[in-house]
């Protein structure tokens, strides 16, 4: 409407409105064109009497209020559609950490971190820049064309049919480029996730590189990657940029050919008025806005399609690990753990094999056996990290599997043999596996763990920020955390995976103090390394290539003189 409204203006300015002083009856939508003609003609003779400058005063006047209705109404589309985007790049980005957290363990071992990383943040970004932006576009741009193009046949039918017929060759041209750029687009968000995972190993592991001199190796394998994202980035940008000169050298020389042929009826033919001609030139112009931006932002899905794929991948991955149907909630553990004929394998080669234990409630059982033995998996599969292949694991004779993962992990505490603590506070790592914990509670769960007196030497005490991974703080301060948070859950099974084993001769004998006194009164699954510190164990199990090759108390076993005794000889004369 807007350009249309220039008709009146330039016919007043060319001096060739007619008077008219009745108002114009509508008669068909044939005739709907003249109708209009005449009704604004009839507005500016009322208006102007014999002032022409006020007839002029009135067309302006109507221009610049159409122009005004039309940036607010832009202005509020903007508007409330900048909540839609903002709003759905943030439920795309919480449903993305509500999949990582679910997702199994076994998922991650497979994807580089860097590489999940760049997903929920670059690519997440990238389906808002290239779908999300052209929300907008989908309605607004193809109304403005249909409305544009009713205007235009109202104008003139002839012209318009010759505009069609330009406008599909300029479009296939411009579709042409875009074909490979999904293809490219999709190597710079794989070589974008590459290269944030090398920072991450590197910030993971910089006492190792600097240890080992290697910084220029990593730093070579950063800049090859730098490269090959570099270049894909230009080649992709280069194929992009292409489009916007395209479309609007094509539009070009559509319009060109649009002012030759109506050049020719305004002149020759005379079928069209100058004043017609000049706002239909106009409303032809205000297509190719429309027209361009839905060009440029099929590029954009082209390129925002990679990304989306990659984060689809992660949002529709299931989870082979769910709760059945009518899952347990089970909140009590009253007679044994078993696992009967239990087999497992993490590729293809099964790393447990027939494994048979029973370990009674109140009663502490220590797996040892040499590395890759399949220790650490046993605690894997009876907290449900991964689920077992062959065979099943009981709960006081309930298939860990009828039990909801909640709360079968609810009766467990497991001190590992990475501390795994956070970028928080001392008080907020302790407190971590029970919500609205009292200071007391955590004060008394950190006395237990041999921990209350170097928390108290801390800068700020248990307000104190440990850093990242915990960091401030040494190995044997670390795991005395980790122990005083497994004390607080106070569960009533125990998985220590290897809990001492990482630790100075001074700090193990204060960690296996504290975990003396947290295993009392508990059930306790003890993977060992060190012999030293399950002497006391009610069973100790002798492993090896995920088989159990022996099995009773430490004097049965000395006494039987076989594996066992092998390994505490080894032990004793290493150390």
């Amino acid at each position: 409407m807007s350009y249309a409204a220039l008709i009146p203006m330039l016919n007043v300015l060319f001096d060739q409105t007619k008077q008219i002083n009745e108002p114009p009856k509508f008669e068909s939508i044939g005739k709907l064109k003249d109708y209009l003609m005449d009704y604004m003609n009839y507005q500016v003779t009322q208006y102007s009497g014999d002032d022409p400058m006020k007839g002029l005063i009135f067309a302006v006047g109507l221009i610049l209020l159409l122009f005004l209705f039309k940036n607010i109404f832009n202005y509020l589309a903007m508007y409330f559609i900048t909540f839609l985007r903002n709003g759905v790049l943030k439920d795309i980005r919480n449903k993305m950490y509500e999949k990582i957290v679910d997702l199994p363990i076994s998922f991650f071992s497979e994807k580089k971190k860097g590489d999940v990383i760049a997903r929920i943040t670059s690519d997440v970004l990238e389906i808002q820049h290239s779908f999300l932006s052209i929300l907008e576009l989908i309605v607004r741009e193809p109304l403005t064309i249909l409305f544009t193009i009713i205007f235009m046949f109202v104008l003139s039918v002839k012209l318009t049919i010759f505009v069609f017929i330009f406008i599909p060759i300029a479009g296939l041209i411009i579709s042409r480029i875009g074909k490979s750029l999904k293809k490219k687009s999709d190597r710079v968000q794989k070589e974008q996730g590459e290269f944030l995972s090398i920072v991450e190993e590197t910030l993971g592991g910089l006492r190792v590189i600097k240890a080992f001199n290697a910084e220029s190796k990593f730093y070579q394998t950063f800049r090859n990657s730098t490269s090959r994202f570099f270049s894909f980035s230009n080649s992709l940008l280069n194929r992009q940029n292409l489009s916007s000169p395209t479309s609007e050298f094509l539009g070009i020389v559509v319009f060109g050919v649009l002012l030759w042929f109506g050049g020719r009826m305004v002149l020759l033919e005379e079928s069209l008025d100058a004043a017609s001609f000049i706002s239909y030139m106009g409303l032809a112009f205000n297509i190719l806005t429309p027209a361009k931006a839905i060009s440029k932002a099929s590029y954009g899905v082209k390129k925002g399609n990679a990304a989306a794929e990659r984060v689809l991948e992660i949002l529709e991955t299931e989870n082979p690990i769910k709760n059945k149907e009518g899952a347990l909630e089970k909140t009590d553990f009253n007679s044994a753990i078993e696992l009967n004929n239990v087999g497992f394998r993490y590729e293809d080669d099964y790393v447990l094999k027939n494994f048979n234990l029973k370990v009674e409630k109140g009663k502490t059982v220590a797996l040892v056996g040499q590395s890759g033995s399949g220790k650490s998996t046993v605690a894997n599969l009876v907290t449900r990290f991964y689920d077992v292949n062959k065979g099943e694991i009981l709960i006081d004779g309930t298939n860990i599997k009828d039990i909801t993962k909640n709360s079968l992990r609810g009766l467990m505490g497991l001190v590992t043999q990475d501390s795994i603590l956070f970028n928080d506070s001392v008080k907020n790592n302790i407190a971590l596996g029970k919500d609205n914990a009292s200071m007391d509670e955590i004060i008394a769960a950190a006395k237990v763990a041999n921990a209350h007196e170097f928390i108290m030497d801390l800068p700020h005490g248990y307000d104190t920020n440990i850093g990242d991974s915990g960091n401030k703080l040494s190995g044997g301060q670390k795991q005395r955390l980790s122990i005083a948070r497994a004390v607080l859950k106070n569960p009533p099974i125990m998985i220590l995976d290897e809990a001492t084993s990482a630790l100075d001769t001074e700090s193990e004998r204060l960690v296996q103090d504290a975990l003396e006194k947290m295993m009392q009164n508990r059930t306790s699954i003890v993977i060992a390394h060190r012999l030293s510190t399950i002497q006391n164990a009610d069973s100790i199990v002798v492993m090896n290539k995920g088989e159990i090759v022996e099995q009773g108390t430490h004097d049965e076993l000395m006494k039987s003189a076989k594996n066992y005794k092998k390994l505490v000889e080894m032990q004793s004369f290493t150390s």
